[in-house]
């Protein structure tokens, strides 16, 4: 009877850590308030906070890196989608947490300089942003609505090689937002390097 009743147990939790999580996404679900961010240090030398995007009518999160080759074939792909809704009130925002060299803060920096970023290149050192989104990949991209609920998550487009893009995720995520309507497609698979999280260790 004991052994029944933990098993019950067991599957209710399962079926409830199911249900707090989306289809791809281990942390959070479509409609899921997009968790905040504050301070975080930018390429430009200003600490960046969501709070400080309460006029724009959606964000567009990314999650990306210097040291990941998918990561930089999205650069000039990132570029242009600033551009493109750059008159439409939305904030395009990137972050880093890797700690590898070739991560650093002062190569974000040039980076960022060699390739013309047009949009925030933030830096999170303790890597809690990424927790907090359940973000496991770079590049990663999370369509945050006028309410700030997470309205899509997963990768930009359907293909790595930008020659052979046929649907643009992100792009019709924020067009049909700013449309009033909520995107069609709200979760894909994000293609890429894995994201270098630190293993928090266990207190004994």
């Amino acid at each position: 009877m004991v052994s029944r009743l933990i098993s019950i147990g067991l599957f209710t939790l399962t079926l409830v850590s199911v249900s707090i999580a989306g289809e791809y996404n281990p942390v959070l679900s479509i409609g899921d308030p997009a968790p905040s961010w504050k301070e975080l240090p930018g390429i430009d030398g200003k600490p960046h906070s969501l709070a400080d995007l309460k006029q724009s009518k959606a964000v567009v999160l990314v999650f990306t890196c210097n040291s990941c080759p998918y990561a930089v074939d999205y650069e000039q792909r990132m570029i242009a989608l600033t551009k493109q809704f750059s008159t439409k009130e939305v904030a395009v925002v990137a972050v880093n947490v890797n700690k590898v060299p070739e991560d650093s803060f002062d190569e974000m920096k040039a980076r960022a300089k060699s390739q013309g970023f047009n949009f925030p290149y933030l830096f999170d050192e303790t890597q809690q942003i990424a927790r907090d989104y359940g973000a496991t990949y770079t590049p990663e991209f999370f369509v945050l609505d006028g309410e700030r609920k997470i309205a899509y998550m997963g990768s930009l487009d359907d293909s790595p090689a930008a020659d052979k893009v046929t649907k643009q995720y992100v792009a019709t995520a924020l067009t049909a937002l700013l449309e009033g309507k909520q995107p069609t497609v709200t979760e894909t698979v994000a293609i890429g390097c894995r994201i270098r999280l630190e293993r928090k260790r266990r207190k004994r």
